[in-house]
């Protein structure tokens, strides 16, 4: 892929363009990788990667959607709102207050290698659409993957230093958090979120933290048990299991656990063994190890830890006999792992899932009115009914995590507002300025019987308080000291 133009605007100009015209440069970008979509996909074609599929529709599709989505509707989400003046309290008459979106200014990217173009390419849109200056820094092996996408932002009239490649090291990272920043936007592991927040910290500078989960799925007994035990299958093997809201845990009530299992086993079991990132190994061998040991059964009969060390390959596992409380149904697991998790009534999962140091997401399979009232009690970042995964690559909606999954969002209008700082602005028309008045003793009187005027719990209070605020007035008026102000004396 080669550059089709050149950006000639400054860092600078490119901030002092209208969000009009910046949202628009960047809806461009689509159609660069839409029409170079094959190439995308053999760019990022890995050992955990194997299928173009994947690539186009977990990656190229969603990522198309976000941009163009800021194309129609960022404009509009980061401009000035004005306050109205009928909720204004009465007391700041004359007063109109706008809040306005102004960029942070320089934002460093720390990029993922499980979903390289996605979730870093909508992250520097919206970046940049907000009029950020952005650093990214690739995953180490998606390198040339982060040149070729900046480079489709440059071809669209982004200048090149508005978006800067840093090389791809964790000292690259380092140097540029103490260089100084003003926002970063991290998707990584939890450990990772640690040691940046720990550096971060020491300048007090903002972050965004998409980190690890450890998703559960919640059957209730009025689930289709089919439409569950397909979408576990889809989530499980989805990227290589590589995927941050995957299915990582299954609770079902203990009457129905078979109903499932016969139809998830069987699915499983027609599915090749998938590579494990390198990166993942050690933990993924060291969970799987210490469940073993604790109790835990592989329910496919597939696993085998010599292959698994041999190749790098695991086929998708369910284990059971799992405490809800043990290492492997609490941890972040980039393997296709399910933990099998069995209560007597399914409203005992909110327990399970609300305790979890990872509460990225949930999907919650039943009846409509069982599953939304249960999802109603999850303390996670998105839930989503009677499917997984898939709903939340809506461009509209944002997304982020609770407790160890990080905090702040990205993505949709709220991801768009994160990356500004709202400034308000605050303008008095006409005369009215009553703080300006010279303070007396008796202001006091007035002021409280304003208060409840304005504030009081029932009619008569209220009522009350105007009585004692014109007969305050009134004294007042009548002081030796105000007639003589009044006549300029």
């Amino acid at each position: 892929m080669t550059d089709r133009s050149s950006a000639t605007l400054s860092a600078s100009e490119w901030s002092s363009l209208t969000s009009v015209e910046r949202c628009r440069r960047i809806s461009r970008v689509a159609s660069v990788v839409a029409e170079s979509g094959e190439f995308w996909a053999e760019l990022c074609r890995r050992d955990w990667r194997e299928d173009q599929l994947t690539t186009i529709s977990g990656e190229l599709l969603p990522l198309c959607g976000a941009l163009k989505w800021i194309g129609r509707r960022g404009a509009s989400v980061l401009a000035d709102r004005r306050l109205s003046i009928w909720s204004r309290p009465i007391w700041l008459w004359g007063v109109q207050n706008q809040v306005c979106r102004r960029p942070h200014g320089q934002v460093l990217i720390l990029g993922s290698w499980n979903y390289p173009i996605l979730l870093v390419g909508t992250q520097i849109a919206q970046a940049l659409a907000a009029g950020n200056q952005v650093l990214f820094k690739p995953a180490a092996g998606c390198e040339e993957i982060g040149g070729e996408l900046a480079s489709a932002f440059y071809q669209c009239g982004i200048p090149q230093d508005a978006l800067r490649v840093l090389d791809s090291s964790a000292e690259a990272a380092i140097a540029a958090i103490d260089q100084g920043v003003d926002l970063i936007v991290l998707t990584g592991s939890a450990a990772t979120g640690r040691a940046v927040f720990k550096q971060a910290s020491q300048s007090l500078t903002p972050m965004i933290l998409e980190l690890s989960g450890c998703d559960a799925v919640v059957a209730c007994p009025t689930a289709d048990f089919q439409r569950v035990s397909d979408c576990i299958e889809f989530g499980l093997a989805f990227n290589g299991g590589a995927t941050c809201i995957g299915p990582r845990r299954l609770i079902v009530e203990n009457q129905d656990a078979e109903k499932i299992l016969g139809r998830l086993i069987p699915a499983l079991a027609k599915i090749d063994p998938l590579a494990i990132h390198p990166a993942a190994i050690p933990s993924v061998t060291q969970l799987i190890q210490r469940a073993l040991a604790g109790g835990a059964n592989d329910l496919t009969g597939r696993f085998s830890m010599s292959e698994f060390q041999k190749t790098g390959r695991i086929p998708p596992l369910v284990f059971g006999g799992v405490d809800p409380k043990s290492e492997i149904a609490n941890a972040d697991i980039f393997a296709p792992v399910l933990s099998l998790l069995k209560v007597d009534e399914i409203h005992q999962s909110v327990e399970i899932v609300n305790q979890c140091q990872y509460r990225l997401a949930a999907s919650v399979f039943g009846s409509l009115r069982e599953s939304s009232a249960l999802a109603d009690q999850l303390v996670v970042g998105s839930v989503t009914i009677n499917d997984l995964i898939v709903p939340t690559a809506d461009p509209r909606v944002s997304f982020g995590g609770r407790g160890e999954s990080g905090f702040g969002v990205t993505r949709g209008e709220q991801g768009l507002l994160a990356m500004t700082v709202p400034v308000v602005k605050s303008i008095r028309r006409g005369a009215f300025a009553p703080h300006l008045v010279f303070n007396r003793e008796d202001d006091s009187s007035i002021l409280l019987a304003a208060l409840r005027a304005l504030y009081g719990r029932t009619v008569r209070t209220r009522l009350e308080g105007v009585y004692k605020m014109v007969r305050s007035a009134r004294n007042r008026q009548g002081h030796p000291s105000e007639k003589r102000e009044r006549s300029g004396c």
